[in-house]
């Protein structure tokens, strides 16, 4: 974003999940120079800021030790845009809901700082509609009330909010949402009982909307500080209270979603990760993304080029991953050349995830193994058509020999091994963010799809990661994690993504059931 001058955006980050954020926080959020975040923001969503923006944590955790002043957080957002910077406020839910926006708002009108407002989900809405509440109804609910939990303590003990006119709107087929209801929640309840609502009026707590941790516990005005009590009910958290609330038990529906409550970690490289969390999230899983690979060139072209330039000599070329795939059409487009270089060889695609990319540049496959790993593509190509042939594999700059050496051991005239790219630690990971999670158990599995993505997260991670249950795309990886450390508990039939997913869906389930008591 080519600001002449300075501009702070407020942004409303959603109720917790990264994917409710709206596509305008998104924009935004890919063109910051400086993001200043609360502790309630997913720090997935940190990941769309550019890798030179400058990532700022304010705090605002009740309790924190790390929190900084309203007043400080206004001074940086307009020293910040003064420079010329273009500041991005990350607020969770929606800044103008109870986040203090309006407060940031005046300070950077009064300051002459020209800024913009993203509205966000906020968990007031979320809340309820991932516990299965309509906040209005035809028959149950006429208006929505939203209102704090925790007011300015500096305002003294008479409260601002008018409890009594409360509860006789919940009375009237009006439903309450209250925010921040954690700390003071036996208290405001107990203000609305002695305001008239009646001790049966249905009421609802939701803990962590949206995310792998929600927790909802329903009851009645009377009971639900006792039974969020039992529960172990923590913040964040909101209150529902009135008809509406009654309607949980028959329209319930996150809980009954595939991969509800479990958190997963995807680790194969950022560009290839998209479609495998939005599909896990779908499916109503939790996703955080610790991309441990990144492909970049190799460290020279020098043999990759000299099999370019007499391409047309080999009989077959193997391609071993969909990355090989693009990294060698891409080298071929930089040196002027097209597909059509590659003349009269023949293809071999090791998975169908390989076959379907150089489908996607018009190259039809000569052969694909019926097991997805190289070892297999002898018996796909068949010996007859491996003697004396010339083959040429471009691949990783470091990968298994098993299949350069079975090829030559059938037969083959010549084997060229071409490293078309590399693989690398990625920069940025929010390594320490990991380790939290997993010495908090809030991670379920791990998800592995190479053994470079094993080994490159051992190295992040270190000794917290042995133990860990982990999701693997095939025996080789599996193995890789098992001697790690990893309790492998998922390995696919077929090595696809795909089929690694439905692996993973019907783990959970066995896992469900054998909670439940079932067989």
């Amino acid at each position: 974003m080519n600001e002449r001058s300075g501009r702070v955006f407020l942004v409303g980050a959603g109720p917790g999940a990264p994917d409710l954020i709206a596509l305008r926080g998104r924009d935004v959020l890919s063109r910051a120079d400086v993001v200043i975040y609360d502790h309630l923001v997913n720090s997935e969503l940190l990941k769309l800021a550019p890798s030179s923006a400058e990532l700022i944590y304010a705090g605002k955790k009740s309790g924190a030790e790390k929190s900084f002043p309203q007043a400080e957080l206004n001074r940086m957002l307009i020293e910040h845009a003064q420079k010329g910077r273009v500041v991005v406020r990350l607020k969770g839910g929606d800044p103008f809901i109870f986040g203090r926006g309006g407060e940031e708002a005046e300070a950077l009108a009064r300051a002459q700082v020209p800024f913009e407002v993203v509205p966000g989900v906020t968990s007031a809405i979320a809340a309820a509609a991932f516990a299965g509440i309509p906040l209005t109804h035809r028959e149950h609910g006429s208006f929505v009330v939203f209102v704090t939990g925790h007011e300015d303590e500096n305002k003294g003990a008479r409260s601002a909010i008018p409890w009594d006119e409360l509860a006789a709107a919940a009375q009237s087929r009006g439903t309450i949402v209250i925010l921040m209801a954690t700390a003071r929640m036996r208290a405001t309840l107990a203000r609305l009982s002695r305001a008239g609502l009646s001790s049966e009026t249905p009421a609802v707590a939701i803990e962590s909307a949206t995310t792998a941790a929600q927790k909802t516990v329903a009851a009645t005005l009377a009971t639900l500080a006792d039974e969020c009590a039992r529960a172990g009910l923590k913040s964040p958290a909101v209150i529902v209270v009135g008809e509406c609330a009654g309607l949980r038990e028959r329209l319930r529906w996150v809980e009954q979603t595939a991969l509800f409550g479990r958190a997963i970690v995807i680790t194969r490289a950022q560009a290839n990760t998209p479609q495998f969390a939005a599909e896990l999230r779908h499916l109503g899983a939790e996703v955080f993304e610790f991309p441990t690979i990144e492909t970049v060139p190799p460290k020279s072209y020098q043999r990759l080029d000299a099999a370019i330039a007499r391409v047309g000599s080999f009989d077959w070329i193997v391609f071993t991953s969909a990355t090989g795939v693009e990294a060698f059409t891409a080298r071929l487009r930089s040196l002027g050349r097209d597909i059509r270089s590659i003349g009269q060889a023949s293809i071999a695609a090791i998975g169908p995830a390989t076959a379907e990319r150089l489908a996607n540049y018009g190259l039809q496959v000569a052969a694909i193994p019926g097991e997805y790993r190289a070892e297999a593509i002898i018996d796909a190509i068949g010996i007859k058509r491996i003697r004396g042939k010339r083959f040429l594999i471009p691949r990783a700059e470091v990968a298994r020999e098993a299949l350069p050496e079975l090829l030559r051991e059938a037969g083959a005239r010549e084997v060229v091994i071409a490293p078309a790219y590399r693989t690398i630690k990625p920069k940025g990971v929010q390594v320490e963010r990991m380790r939290e999670l997993i010495a908090s158990r809030g991670i379920d599995l791990v998800t592995f799809t190479s053994s470079s993505t094993v080994i490159n997260f051992c190295k992040l991670i270190g000794a917290a990661a042995k133990g860990l249950k982990a999701a693997a795309i095939g025996p080789i990886t599996a193995e890789t994690a098992r001697r790690k450390g990893f309790e492998v508990v998922v390995t696919p039939a077929e090595y696809t993504i795909a089929e690694l997913i439905s692996a993973i869906q019907e783990y959970f389930e066995r896992e469900a059931v054998v909670a439940g008591g079932g067989s």
